[in-house]
């Protein structure tokens, strides 16, 4: 079946690619309104209570998906048909690349407060404190970091552990990005959620950063360039994940990325990566031809992965 699984992928990554986001009924929406649920029903600001909510809000769709998974065993119509739909569900490569062209479409065309308001779909900064330069910025640092959230890391987790690892991790990242983040509010609850995130996507940043390296030339990089800047800068970020895709599209891009980040009330100042000039409206775009490449990529070794623990 895993060349089934293998197969699959390939159509949810080619039905991504075409469709984007499914636009009614989107399953990683209906996911995220349902933890929401569970969320209200078991919140308490103390890290344990913080686990269990994690614990069951992984828990449960992984099991579903291992019981659909047992289900199809022998079924390979039906299996293909699932890991299809659920690959689309769950990754994100074409919505990130239109967002990242459209905001270099206002940037392009001075349009700052068309920009302002459409960077709210790739990043929770606070667009009134974003000027032309940060708004590019804050662009190419969203899409370094979504081209693993949100295609390498389900491609990876797909060929290690097929129906399961491509549900687990949308699961697990969504949690995140719902309760993982420094409020108040989740400061203890949300942590366990946050650890789980950093662990799942300890592998799959540093492959999507080796793939920039690789890919670099396709907008205008060196190779060689892109892996020393990020070998030299992909640690300086406070997310041990995060700053190691940043730092290579910095480099493939010879950008500067990093400074300070508003964030309604709270400022961040993050140490620079790379050391090229200011992002300009231009290198959004690159920087959405360079996820691209780095997706596809990401498709061939997930799939070759998944043939591989086949043949052994």
């Amino acid at each position: 079946m895993r060349e089934v699984d293998a197969a699959g992928m390939v159509a949810g990554y080619v039905l991504d690619a075409l469709l984007g986001d499914p636009r009614r009924f989107h399953p990683v929406a209906g996911y995220g309104k349902a933890a929401g649920t569970l969320e209200r029903l078991l919140y308490a600001p103390s890290r344990a209570d913080g686990a269990i909510f994690t614990a069951a809000a992984v828990g449960v769709p992984v099991v579903a998906a291992i019981v659909a998974n047992r289900a199809t065993r022998k079924r390979p119509l039906a299996r293909f048909a699932l890991v299809t739909a659920t690959t689309w569900a769950v990754l994100g490569g074409r919505s990130l690349r239109r967002e990242a062209a459209a905001m270099a479409e206002s940037l392009e065309g001075g349009d700052i407060e068309a920009a302002r308001e459409r960077i709210t779909h790739l990043c929770g900064r606070d667009p009134a404190a974003l000027d032309e330069s940060d708004l590019a910025r804050a662009t190419v640092e969203s899409v370094a970091e979504n081209t693993s959230d949100a295609v390498v890391a389900p491609l990876v987790w797909g060929a290690v552990a097929g129906l399961p690892g491509l549900v687990g991790y949308r699961a697990v990242n969504t949690l995140d990005a719902m309760v993982g983040h420094k409020s108040q509010r989740y400061a203890d609850f949300g942590t366990a959620a946050a650890k789980l995130d950093d662990a799942a996507n300890l592998i799959p940043s540093r492959l999507t950063a080796l793939l920039t390296s690789v890919a670099a030339p396709v907008v205008g990089g060196g190779a060689r360039r892109t892996w020393q800047v990020w070998q030299r800068d992909g640690g300086r970020h406070p997310s041990p994940n995060s700053g190691q895709c940043e730092a290579a599209f910095a480099g493939a891009l010879d950008v500067t990325l990093g400074g300070e980040n508003v964030y309604f009330g709270r400022t961040e100042v993050r140490p620079s990566l790379g050391d090229g000039g200011k992002p300009v409206a231009a290198d959004a775009r690159r920087a959405a031809k360079l996820s691209g490449v780095v997706g596809l990529a990401a498709l061939g070794v997930a799939v070759l992965t998944r043939l591989a623990r086949r043949a052994r």
